[in-house]
């Protein structure tokens, strides 16, 4: 789900994760000429030349949300808004009331610590951070104005924007690039790559960290592990480049970026090469012509979203043992008119019907993964009432939305939810076909 990846400069003002804040306070009258200074050191570490002055400004925390919110604006469109809130209902993860734009702006706003803005060019710097952690924040932010100058981080980022598993990638990417700067320049003398992996201590470090923030503490697991995401595992992708190749062979990878996130958690299947497989999944001919469903998306998940999706609904032991086994997938979003929740409709009546196809390692993990799937399916409907040809391969059962089909078929997951009841076998024998 592109949650996180469409809202591009919303992840770069996100804090530094190991940043404690203060209550508003006097910045530094040298702050700005720190800003230079370290601008310079981070260039000589990563390797990247400073191609422009750096443009910066000091930034209060009421000044940060109105930034936020006018950012989120000019990323995502009211519409787009609406699909990525459809898409987090529809796959069980927020309430039919969740206000997407309204959590993010809480969410974000608690945290930042001073970002950089790559559309304006600007190194904007709280006011409020206490000054031993300010060349902290300045390490890592400042590496993105030098990946910016270099690499031009807006349309990297964007290039991808149809498949949500590729942006999240590349921002792990951007993330764990910074991220690693910035503990580079905190160990020295030591080198990051001389040292053993540092993502189970820095994953420790930064959930002590947010649990000091009411609005991350109350976020569902999906959004609290995808925002985390991109510095834990993108700094441990960062770390293995380095060790084959240091700082050279990090910046060479903003011109040959990862395609998925299971590329961030499994670095060898980068650095190796291993092939991916590609899941094309064509519009239902059995939904075609339905009065009145509209079609909204289509995109992937990744390893990143199952892995979220597993952790929040199931478990994160769950998560960890099954999403490791993704290879890949695809899923279609579909909406009825419907009353909607402001009339009281609960989740089990929401308007959406979904399709998606999922292939895993072998068919022993697909196997696991039907069964966790089902196991959703049985919470986000509590009506659901089980159908006579269900078996150990194959749920088919009716919910207030219509009814619910799963299968697994060797190393391949498909389902469909919502599906009127009309067309219910004729959509069984379609994800039969595939």
């Amino acid at each position: 789900m592109k949650i996180l990846a469409a809202l591009t400069f919303l992840l770069l003002a996100c804090a530094v994760p190991t940043a404690r804040f203060v209550a508003a306070g006097q910045v530094a009258p040298d702050l700005l000429a720190q800003a230079d200074t370290v601008f310079q050191e981070m260039s000589e570490l990563t390797g990247l030349p400073i191609k422009s002055p750096l443009k910066k400004q000091i930034i209060s925390r009421p000044e940060v949300e109105k930034y936020l919110s006018e950012t989120l604006h000019a990323e995502m469109t009211p519409w787009e808004i609406h699909i990525q809130e459809a898409t987090l209902r529809a796959f069980g993860l927020v309430s039919p009331d969740f206000n997407l734009e309204k959590f993010l702006i809480s969410f974000y706003t608690e945290q930042a610590a001073g970002f950089y803005d790559p559309h304006r060019k600007t190194m904007f710097i709280a006011d409020w951070v206490e000054p031993d952690m300010q060349r902290l924040v300045l390490t890592h932010e400042l590496t993105h104005a030098l990946q910016d100058q270099n690499f031009d981080l807006e349309k990297f980022l964007k290039a991808v924007h149809q498949d949500d598993d590729a942006s999240n990638a590349r921002q792990a990417m951007v993330e764990g690039h910074a991220t690693a700067a910035m503990i580079q320049q905190l160990i020295a003398p030591l080198k990051l790559e001389d040292m053993p992996s540092l993502e189970p201590l820095m994953a420790t470090v930064i959930h002590q960290q947010y649990e000091e923030f009411p609005a991350f503490d109350r976020a569902p697991f999906f959004f609290r592990f995808q925002a985390l995401f991109p510095y834990v595992e993108g700094m441990g992708f960062m770390q293995r480049g380095l060790q084959l190749g240091g700082w050279k062979r990090l910046n060479s990878l903003f011109n040959d970026p990862p395609r998925t996130t299971k590329e961030i958690f499994e670095p060898q299947a980068y650095f190796e090469k291993q092939p991916l497989p590609k899941i094309s999944l064509t519009h239902p001919a059995p939904l075609a012509g339905i009065t009145g469903l509209n079609f909204l998306a289509e995109n992937t998940l990744g390893e990143l979203g199952y892995y979220a999706v597993l952790g929040q609904l199931i478990s994160e032991d769950e998560a960890k043992s099954v999403a490791s086994g993704w290879l890949a997938d695809r899923y279609l979003l579909y909406e009825r008119p419907a009353a909607g929740p402001s009339a009281g409709v609960p989740q089990e009546a929401m308007p959406y019907t979904l399709v998606a196809q999922t292939r895993w390692s072998s068919p022993e993990v697909a196997l696991t993964f039907f069964r966790d799937y089902r196991t959703i399916l049985a919470r986000k409907y509590p009506q659901l009432v089980p159908d006579q040809r269900s078996t150990t391969d194959l749920f088919v059962g009716a919910a207030a939305t219509g009814q619910v089909i799963i299968l697994r078929k060797g190393e391949q997951c498909l389902w469909a939810e919502g599906v009127p009841a009309a067309q219910a076998e004729d959509m069984l024998n379609w994800l039969n076909s595939r």
